[in-house]
């Protein structure tokens, strides 16, 4: 794990890039969340937003309010933000948290399965997940000149029936 981290920290200061997946189906997981258990398959049908993070991830701290955003303008139209924090120990992710209040899923993967699955390679990454759990978007980084272009990605994917 510590060397998943340590890559993802060296390729954070090098890495921030959009590219778009082919559809891929999004590897499953399930891990435990602030309330209960968190599982990307109870979501189908619904275009899922997926953001790896970790609390010392700076550019991390300025995409939660981005996320909290999208959350509350979309989840009408079908979306679901699901936030993974990769922090080993979970008060580290806590105090982000009270710092930097999610209003939307937050699951916990300490191990950092759920981020081999799906090959992060710098932090935050994000994932765009169709209503019918194909992979049809990824970021790496956050930056405020690339959110009208996700966000764009974002309608695209609601959109789609």
């Amino acid at each position: 794990m510590k060397k998943l981290i340590f890559s993802l920290f060296t390729c954070a200061l090098v890495a921030v890039s959009t590219t778009t997946a082919s559809a891929d189906q999004a590897p499953d997981f399930t891990l435990a969340g602030q309330k209960g258990s968190v599982s990307l398959k109870d979501y189908r049908g619904k275009v899922v937003y997926v953001d790896f993070w970790a609390s010392w991830c700076t550019p991390c701290r300025k995409s939660f309010p981005w996320m909290n955003d999208m959350q509350k303008r979309y989840k009408s139209k079908g979306l679901q933000v699901i936030g993974i924090n990769l922090d080993q120990e979970r008060d580290l992710a806590e105090k982000f948290l009270s710092a930097n209040p999610a209003q939307f899923v937050v699951a916990f993967d300490p191990d950092g399965k759920s981020a081999e699955a799906y090959n992060v390679k710098g932090m935050p990454s994000s994932y765009i997940i169709d209503r019918q759990g194909n992979i049809v978007k990824t970021h790496i980084g956050f930056r405020e000149s690339e959110v009208k272009e996700m966000e764009l990605e974002l309608a695209k994917a609601l959109s789609r029936l």
